[in-house]
């Protein structure tokens, strides 16, 4: 165990070694038994709801699965988010879910930007496989069994998962090394909702920002990816459409290769001249800027909030909030967002905001 112990953390200083299912038990306070039973997916260890895409329209709604663990698993799952995957880094073109990512830095690259290619990848957390997530796990340098164990406990069977898809069904592991109580038809993947899977899924995820920062710099092109949602960008004003065309050609290659899928109706390739955003951010000068529609927006509320006539509980009924709390910490959230992108802005309008005599 000393020269298994040796070899994680010289890959990784800061990882914890975790032996066996029973050591991981110790270190996180959460019973073996639940734990082996949830390995086994015996147990009823996540609440799934649904909730509507914000960019969904009223003729089509389409909607995302969200996982809850239970509080057991919860709390095993942030354990090995906090001492193992927090400690490893993420490819420097990935900029969202590891430690000290920050939105600004994830937009800053494409500042200022002449031509944009955004790309988004279908069900993003659903698509990355069990099988990823387990040699994740051993190219950590943990023993095949326990780095199983941890998949198993960081993916998740949906309700749905018996649909005759070849590439979801466990097989990737010899009959003399299965465990009876381990052996389940169906492949897991990440659960959107566990507090494991976004580290995971850039983990699972590097080799295909390598191949695509590769590609980057063969097209003379920046790139970034934040979660599902990938950005080219070139300050080259004649980039031109047939060679955003070729690069998105090859990036769905890419993504195919990974096993995952583009959202083609979400490509869009943005020219010179039109209105450039990348996360919600303005990239058109030399930082990026929060967009003239976010400020106007706040300001109408801070309007509304200060009038006589109208007031927290009025305003707060016709923007359909189910209380004047619940519009404050909206409020209170936008702000924040705000001060990491434009700070002096941001604290004008928090004094206006102070200024708001909110109901007790």
């Amino acid at each position: 165990m000393v020269t298994l112990g040796r070899r994680i953390t010289s890959r990784h200083r800061n990882i914890k070694p975790v032996f066996t299912l029973k050591h991981l038990s110790a270190l996180s306070g959460v019973d073996y038994g639940f734990l082996r039973h949830t390995v086994g997916r015996n147990t009823d260890a996540y609440t799934e709801f649904k909730i509507k895409k914000r960019s969904s329209s009223d003729v089509k709604k389409n909607y995302r699965t969200i996982c809850v663990p239970s509080p057991a698993l919860m709390k095993v799952q942030r354990w090995i988010a906090g001492n193992i995957l927090s400690h490893v880094s993420a490819h420097p073109c990935s900029v969202a879910f590891s430690v000290g990512d920050r939105l600004f830095d994830a937009v800053a690259p494409h500042c200022p930007s002449k031509w944009l290619v955004k790309l988004d990848v279908r069900n993003f957390f659903e698509s990355i496989k069990e099988v990823s997530v387990y040699h994740v796990f051993l190219q950590l340098g943990f023993e095949p069994l326990i780095a199983f164990e941890m998949t198993r406990l960081c993916t998740y069977v949906a309700s749905n998962a018996s649909n005759n898809n070849d590439r979801w069904h466990d097989s990737f592991f010899l009959p003399e090394h299965v465990i009876t109580l381990y052996q389940y038809p169906e492949q897991g993947h990440l659960p959107q909702g566990a507090p494991t899977s976004p580290m995971l899924a850039n983990l699972a995820s590097r080799s295909l920002d390598e191949r695509l920062a590769a590609l980057a710099d063969e097209n003379l092109v920046r790139y970034t990816r934040y979660a599902d949602d990938m950005t080219f960008s070139s300050d080259d004003v004649d980039f031109g459409r047939k060679r955003a065309g070729l690069l998105i050609k090859r990036v769905y290659q890419q993504l195919d290769r990974q096993s995952l899928s583009p959202n083609t109706a979400k490509t869009t390739v943005i020219p010179p001249g039109a209105r450039k955003l990348v996360l919600g951010l303005s990239v058109e000068e030399t930082v990026p800027r929060l967009t003239r529609q976010f400020k106007n927006s706040f300001r109408q509320h801070i309007h509304y909030l200060l009038r006589d006539d109208v007031g927290p509980t009025k305003h707060a009924a016709a923007r359909k909030f189910a209380s004047t709390t619940g519009l404050r910490h909206h409020l209170e959230g936008l702000l924040a967002f705000a001060a990491q992108i434009e700070p002096m802005w941001a604290a004008a309008q928090r004094n206006r905001l102070q200024a708001v005599s909110w109901p007790y």
